[in-house]
Formats: C-alpha cells, sequence, structure tokens
C-alpha cells in the first residue's frame, strides 16, 4: 500500500490528508482527482507534495488504495469510468452511505477488493470513530493492513455492513448535534470571566466525564439524571428529544440501503 488516490477533493479528503501529516503517516505518491480546480489548488495549497489532477481519473485509480469521497449519487457513474483500468489488487475504500459492497462490485464487473468506511470529522484530530467493514472476498492481509493504517485516525471497528448507516447517523453526523451547543457553552463561559484555555479544557473534561458518568457508572439513567439537582434546561428537554426523533429518523430513512428485490 505505497500509494493512495482520492477521487473527490472536498470535506472528507481534507480531513484524511491533515489526519495522516498529524501522525507522519507518507505514501510514495498521494493523488487527489477532482473536477473542481479551486478545490484541488486550496488542498495543494494545503498539503504542497500531493499530486492533483482534474482530468487523469485513469492515474488516481491505479493506486493501491482508491478512496471515493464522492457523494452517492455519482459514484456509480464513477466505478463504470474506472472499472476497466483498476489494478487488480487495489483496494476500493468507499465513505459514502447508501451503496453496498455488492452493488459496486457488480459495477465493478466483479471487483472484490472493497471496503466501506463511515470517517467522522474528528478524524481531523486523530479522534475519529471510523467503522469499517470489507467485502468478504478480500483477503486478511488487505483487511489487516487496512485497519493498520486507519487505526492512526482514531477508532476503526470492524462492523457488520448493515450498521453503516446507523454509524453514520450517530457518529459521523454526531458531531453536529454538538457543536452549536459546545460554542454556545463556550461563549457564555467566556462571558461569565473564565479564560479561553481554561474554557476549552473544562468543557472537554466535562463531556467526556457526562458519557463516562451515563455509560459506565453502573447507575441507571433515572439515577444518573437524579445526581445534579439544578436543570436549567429541564422545561425544554422532550422538545430536544421530540427534535432527535423527527430529523435523525428522516436522515436514516433516507440514507439505508433500499433493499433488493428478487
Amino acid at each position: 500500500m505505497k500509494t493512495i488516490g482520492f477521487i473527490g477533493g472536498g470535506r472528507i479528503t481534507k480531513i484524511f490528508l491533515q489526519a495522516f501529516k498529524n501522525v507522519n503517516i507518507t505514501f510514495e505518491k498521494v493523488s487527489v482527482f477532482d473536477t473542481n480546480n479551486d478545490v484541488l489548488s486550496n488542498l495543494q495549497a494545503m498539503f504542497p507534495s500531493i499530486h492533483i489532477t482534474a482530468d487523469d481519473l485513469a492515474g488516481v485509480a491505479k493506486s493501491d488504495i482508491i478512496m471515493i469521497a464522492l457523494h452517492p449519487p455519482v459514484i456509480m457513474e464513477t466505478l463504470t469510468r474506472i472499472k476497466d483500468i483498476l489494478n487488480p489488487g487495489s483496494i476500493i475504500v468507499s465513505l459514502a452511505p447508501k451503496l453496498t459492497i455488492a452493488k459496486m462490485s457488480a459495477q465493478l464487473g466483479g471487483h472484490t477488493n472493497i471496503a466501506r468506511m463511515n470517517p467522522s470529522a474528528s478524524t481531523i484530530v486523530n479522534r475519529g470513530v471510523n467503522p469499517i467493514c470489507f467485502s468478504t472476498e478480500m483477503s486478511n492481509e488487505n483487511k489487516v493492513n487496512l485497519s493498520n493504517l486507519m487505526s492512526h485516525l482514531g477508532n476503526t471497528p470492524e462492523v457488520k455492513e448493515s450498521k453503516i448507516e446507523a454509524y453514520a447517523v450517530i457518529t459521523a453526523m454526531g458531531h453536529t448535534y454538538f457543536f452549536f451547543q459546545i460554542q454556545k457553552l463556550k461563549e457564555l463561559a467566556l462571558s461569565f470571566g473564565l479564560g479561553e484555555e481554561e474554557t476549552q479544557l473544562a468543557i472537554t473534561e466535562m463531556l467526556y466525564a457526562t458519557g463516562l458518568t451515563i455509560f459506565y457508572s453502573g447507575l441507571s439513567y433515572e439515577e444518573v439524571a437524579d445526581l445534579i439537582p439544578v436543570k436549567p434546561l429541564g422545561e425544554v428537554e422532550e422538545t430536544i428529544k421530540g427534535y432527535y426523533d423527527q430529523y435523525l429518523n428522516a436522515i436514516y430513512n433516507k440514507i439505508k440501503p433500499v433493499a433488493e428485490t428478487v
């Protein structure tokens, strides 16, 4: 696995490149294909050693590892374009929900070195939750090598393919449920007189400890909730939970694979 290529140069490619850079993981060649020259130029400004191209899809598709960083609607068309130029040993890693390994393999003319991975934004600081699943035909050696590489970017559990979309909603999109709340807590803390560094540390440690308390204290949810008598947001909790039900169920139903009909 000496070369890696990214088809699609958007947010997730930037996240991967930054994470590799953070831990000094290098390749003989890193290639990025995208049809948007501005996207490519911005990436190269951040990562000068990468090779960028808006027209040489074939060159990128000959990498040892090919990361498909595209939205689902254009993936199948892209797979059709590269199926006849793939090296048999190349590993395809799809970062998208909805499209199954079986569908991608069929589109690639039976290519079986395929994995699906669902990375999260915290991969950019090497603390991602990045579940991965593999084609049943992929060799154990390729599975181990790919898992070892991705483990540098955070937690990379091997999961059943049927769980990828659930992870997408809970962990990949999960950051967005808290980003704005954390930012608001920071703003309030600063307005209350806390300093920048102590605010960041206090909120980070509080959030981490919250997870430990609710999942590993041995207490029921009701007992955990009762540990703190004052609940400033208590009056709106049911409303907020209703939003979770409404919007997260909707996005999950939208991205989960459609059942195959015989």
